[in-house]
């Protein structure tokens, strides 16, 4: 195989989200929440929207990769138990939305479109690379009092670097993906990296992160709370990279920072 078409190849499985099936503890949120299909005109795709809840208190929550809009359900829930609604979303090429292939730009994009037909918000929740995406569109105007990241990515040649090593590619398709994508998007990857967000957002920031996470090192969410102005870091043990956004602690934690001034 050229290398030429490896890296497309390589970049055709790094854009492509796997689509899991809704579990069967997410069905509640499912049924309950008013789903809504929206345009996203700076991308011209459809995403798909739930808004779960009744209270005019609204927080954005943002699923990560291969994710969906149900994912943090049980956060979710709580929320709705102490006076908030929630507005969640399938990201581009995720869930009921549609296509095959999406990049965080994309996510961006969305975040930002749904503030505008959805929002205020009070608040953004962000796992993984949601987090990452919440980072960035905080940077790039979205509008909350407070963001909260969990199990978030960092610098985006990491995730790369890991991606090829995944395949066991040679280093060098690291910088060549990135290239590709660069010439493609035209957008600079490395300006997507959280900790460079982070370093431009003054609003309180709290970072959870399980040491023991298989998927992102813990690494990453040290770094971006060493970038934060206004942050703070809360880390498990144990939880992995999902178990953590159904842990009680790790809500009772999501709830304080939300509630305090």
């Amino acid at each position: 195989m050229s290398i030429k078409l490896a890296v497309k190849f390589a970049a055709r499985i790094f854009t492509t989200p796997i689509k899991h099936k809704v579990p069967k503890r997410e069905f509640e949120m499912d049924l309950k929440s008013t789903q809504k299909k929206i345009t996203v005109p700076v991308i011209n795709k459809d995403i798909v929207t739930y808004h779960y809840g009744q209270s005019e208190r609204k927080i954005l929550l943002v699923h990560g990769w291969s994710g969906r809009g149900t994912q943090l359900f049980k956060i979710a829930e709580e929320l709705i138990q102490n006076g908030y609604s929630t507005i969640s979303f399938d990201a581009p090429a995720h869930g009921k939305s549609e296509g095959t292939t999406t990049i965080m730009s994309e996510f961006i994009a969305s975040i930002l479109e749904i503030e505008k037909q959805f929002g205020p918000f009070e608040i953004a929740i962000g796992h993984s690379l949601g987090g990452m995406s919440v980072l960035n569109a905080v940077k790039d105007g979205l509008n909350v009092n407070k963001a909260i990241i969990i199990g978030s990515g960092d610098i985006v040649q990491d995730i790369l670097d890991e991606f090829i090593s995944k395949l066991k590619l040679k280093n060098e398709f690291s910088d060549r993906l990135r290239l590709y994508f660069e010439d493609k998007y035209q957008l600079k990857m490395d300006d997507f990296s959280a900790y460079k967000a982070a370093q431009k957002i003054e609003i309180p920031v709290l970072v959870i992160h399980d040491n023991d996470d298989p998927e992102v090192s813990v690494k990453a969410g040290k770094h971006i709370h060493q970038n934060l102005i206004n942050g703070f870091l809360f880390l498990t043990d144990g939880l992995g990279h999902r178990k953590i956004l159904g842990n009680q602690n790790v809500i009772k934690k999501i709830l304080e920072f939300i509630k305090i001034n």
